[in-house]
């Protein structure tokens, strides 16, 4: 019996079990005949790698489609990519072709364009393809509905025909983003979602612990989620000191590089030193 496990070499061979087994498959057609249910994936725009938000959503949808399949259910489960949009166009832009305005593109050729813009997002969907199906998510990649494909862009042009026949479509003015580079109109999302970086404040924080009067002063970079903590963590490899604040007669236990910077300017003893 092993003191350590290494939990990514279990996931690959459970997972290397399933693919050889053809596990995924087995399961559903043994849930054929039960109650439907249609979970259609929400497309992830194809624009690089699979981010902690994807891994996060996946799990959790995943976990929900697992414990229906369990309970009988014919769950019909589609993966899905979104593979149009200025996202895509403008890391072609960037990272393909070097362009910074639209009439480079133009001289380009907007054909040429539109199919580095494909095959830029096909690539990026096999790519992220993989990490998901590394996270051992249950969905029929094999046959993905992707935005580019004739038929997708055919049903959305149906769905709008049918709105027109029915008097749902409508015209009129709205305040838009719009964005002088990319000469084009920014939904807000577009707009919102942009990572940068930013400076935020640090804090250190004194928490007490329940089992004496002794208390463990911590950095955070995210104070807001102080009220919802339950544990703190330290490392097994830093040393630790604990100290006596002469002033006050106060019991800290800190990080011993942490020592200068927070008590230079008062009197203390260091009681104990250990690692974390």
């Amino acid at each position: 019996m092993t003191s350590h496990l290494n939990l990514p070499k279990i996931e690959e061979e459970i997972q290397k079990y399933w693919e050889e087994e053809n596990i995924y498959r087995e399961v559903v057609e043994s849930k054929k005949g039960g109650k439907k249910f249609y979970f259609c994936q929400g497309p992830p725009f194809t624009s690089g790698h699979a981010h902690i938000g994807h891994a996060w959503n996946h799990s959790i949808k995943d976990a929900y489609l697992r414990f229906l399949t369990f309970q009988g259910y014919d769950v019909f489960r589609r993966a899905g990519w979104d593979m149009h949009g200025l996202p895509i166009e403008v890391k072609v832009e960037e990272e393909v072709l070097g362009t910074r305005t639209k009439k480079e593109i133009e001289e380009y050729g907007i054909s040429n364009f539109i199919a580095e813009c494909k095959k830029f997002a096909i690539k990026n969907m096999h790519r992220m393809t993989s990490q998901l199906k590394r996270l051992g998510v249950w969905l029929d990649w094999d046959d993905p509905y992707m935005t580019i494909d004739k038929r997708y862009i055919e049903g959305v042009w149906f769905c709008i025909k049918k709105a027109y026949e029915k008097g749902l479509l409508y015209e009129a003015n709205r305040v838009i983003h719009w964005c002088p580079r990319c000469e084009t109109a920014l939904s807000g999302y577009e707009v919102r979602d942009e990572y940068r970086d930013i400076s935020d404040p640090s804090i250190y924080v004194k928490a007490k612990l329940r089992s004496s009067d002794e208390s463990i002063v911590i950095w955070t970079t995210t104070p807001w989620t102080l009220p919802a903590n339950v544990a703190i963590a330290v490392h097994p490899d830093f040393t630790y000191v604990k100290i006596l604040l002469k002033e006050n007669n106060e019991k800290l236990i800190l990080a011993k590089e942490t020592l200068d910077k927070l008590f230079s300017k008062h009197e203390y003893e260091i009681l104990e030193e250990f690692k974390g």
